[in-house]
């Protein structure tokens, strides 16, 4: 059974870090790309970074870059996306996604139809 799941949300403040992570089982083979998701309430989803299977391409979302990093342990079929400077506006829930057997990103990040299983999500809130 193909299953990713995220962890490492929670409070934080402005300013401050926290660190998702996505482990993935399941698969077949490491041939997929990670993406990551995330909604706030009242919105709709929106796409935030990728990664490729080999870890080499990663895009990111124009709202986050900077600010955020994506990056892969394939010994661990894992996933993270560390996240510094937080604002209130990344307050949402953060989603990971495998677009499998695809090994790369697309140009646009923000492609959630085009990723095939999805976590059941992460909790981000960021408030002072």
């Amino acid at each position: 059974q193909l299953q990713l799941v995220e962890s490492g949300g929670g409070l934080v403040q402005p300013g401050g870090s926290l660190r998702l992570s996505c482990a993935a089982s399941g698969f077949t083979s490491d041939d997929y790309a990670i993406g990551w998701f995330r909604q706030a309430p009242g919105k709709e989803r929106e796409g935030v970074s990728c990664i490729s299977s080999n870890g080499e391409g990663t895009n990111y979302a124009d709202s986050v870059k900077g600010r955020f990093t994506i990056s892969r342990d394939k010994a661990k079929n894992t996933v993270y996306l560390q996240m510094n400077n937080l604002k209130p506006e990344d307050t949402a829930v953060y989603y990971c996604s495998a677009d499998w057997p695809n090994r790369a990103c697309y140009n646009d990040v923000n492609l959630p139809s085009q990723y095939d299983y999805w976590g059941q999500g992460t909790r981000v809130a960021v408030s002072s």
